[in-house]
C-alpha cells in the first residue's frame, strides 16, 4: 500500500521553502499557526506569495518587511475551508523558526505546521475548524505519535515570540471534534 504525504483534498501549490527532515519517523508534534497578508485581510495571495518566494515587496508596506523571509507551512486553511498544500508532511516545513516542545530544540525538525488565514482575536470559520479536523485526522494516522497533548500552538513552542493560533482559537472544540481519531 502506498502512503501519500499530501493531503487528500489539498491544492498543491509547492513551496521551494523545505528540505529533508534529519529523522522522518521522529515527526510527533502538530502546529498551529495563524497569518494573513497584509496582516488582518483575507483572501490575497499574499499567503502563497509569501510561501512561494514570490512576494512583491513594493505591493505592500509590510510585505516590504517580510519579502526576505524563507517561510513555509505544509498546509494553509483559508478562511472557506480550502486547503493549499505547500510542502509535503514528510518533508521539513519551515515554519516554527526559534523554537523548542517538551525541552527539545528546532521544531521544524520533528513537527507539521498548519496555518489557518486569520488572526488571534478573530474567530475562525467552521469551515476552517471542519478543514482542520480532517487534515488532522490524516496526519495522526500517518504519525501516531502525534496525540493530543502534541498538538500545539505556535505560541506554546516559541512563548513570547509568536501568540498565534491566539485566543479566537477554539482549542476545546478542536481537541474534542480530534478525540475520535485518538488511539488509546
Amino acid at each position: 500500500m502506498s502512503v501519500s504525504y499530501q493531503y487528500k483534498d489539498a491544492v498543491i501549490k509547492a513551496s521551494p521553502f523545505f528540505d529533508e527532515r534529519p529523522d522522518e519517523s521522529a515527526v510527533s508534534v502538530l502546529v498551529i499557526h495563524n497569518i494573513s497578508l497584509p496582516p488582518g485581510q483575507f483572501g490575497t495571495k499574499g499567503i502563497e506569495q509569501l510561501f512561494t518566494g514570490t512576494l512583491d515587496p513594493d505591493e505592500h508596506p509590510f510585505y516590504a518587511e517580510i519579502a526576505h523571509l524563507r517561510v513555509s507551512a505544509h498546509c494553509v486553511i483559508r478562511r472557506d475551508g480550502t486547503v493549499e498544500q505547500y510542502v509535503p508532511f514528510n518533508k521539513r516545513a519551515w515554519h516554527a523558526g526559534v523554537s523548542s516542545f517538551q525541552g527539545r530544540q528546532k521544531c521544524n525538525d520533528f513537527a507539521i505546521g498548519i496555518e489557518l488565514e486569520g488572526t488571534d482575536e478573530q474567530p475562525y470559520t467552521e469551515a476552517q475548524y471542519q478543514s482542520l479536523e480532517a487534515v488532522s485526522a490524516q496526519i495522526i494516522s500517518l504519525y501516531p505519535a502525534i496525540t493530543l497533548g502534541r498538538i500545539v500552538g505556535h505560541n506554546d513552542i516559541a512563548p513570547g515570540r509568536k501568540t498565534d493560533p491566539g485566543v479566537a482559537f477554539n482549542w476545546a472544540g478542536y481537541r474534542q471534534s480530534l478525540s475520535q481519531y485518538m488511539k488509546g
